[in-house]
């Protein structure tokens, strides 16, 4: 039985060239893909982005992993437990639209998003350009 694909937005540490990125999805990853997505990006003081639900495009990569066993691992990073009410959790883990940089759709991906509270709380700066980046865009 062949185990479907499983896609992941990332925006943030997770990206190509980012800290987490070796760390969490190196060898895991078996296609990557410049995309993005609807929604508005803050920069926290703790040195990593949030987004939350918008009308702005968020700039990051669709990544596709052969194992879904993946979602555990980042789930755990992301401080995602989906038996937790949603409130507590940093992060949660939704699936939102993804595009190319044509805006033609790319389906379904998982990505993890706060709310506008947990921005709030953690005194996050928009991000207007939509890329969250320690290196480059």
């Amino acid at each position: 039985m062949k185990v479907k694909a499983l896609k992941v937005f990332v925006y943030g540490t997770l990206k190509p060239g980012e800290v987490n990125y070796n760390l969490y999805c190196g060898n895991q990853v078996v296609e990557v893909k410049k995309a993005i997505a609807f929604g508005q990006l803050f920069a926290l003081p703790l040195g990593y982005p949030a987004m939350i639900p918008g009308e702005g495009l968020v700039q990051g990569f669709l990544l596709t992993f052969a194992d879904p066993a993946i979602l555990s691992v980042l789930d755990e990073l992301e401080d995602y437990d989906p038996y937790r009410v949603a409130a507590e959790n940093e992060y949660n883990r939704q699936q939102i639209e993804i595009y190319d940089l044509t805006r033609e759709t790319l389906g379904i991906a998982w990505a993890y998003l706060m709310t506008f509270e947990q921005v709030k709380h953690f005194q996050g700066s928009p991000i207007p350009s939509g890329c969250w980046s320690q290196f480059r865009c």
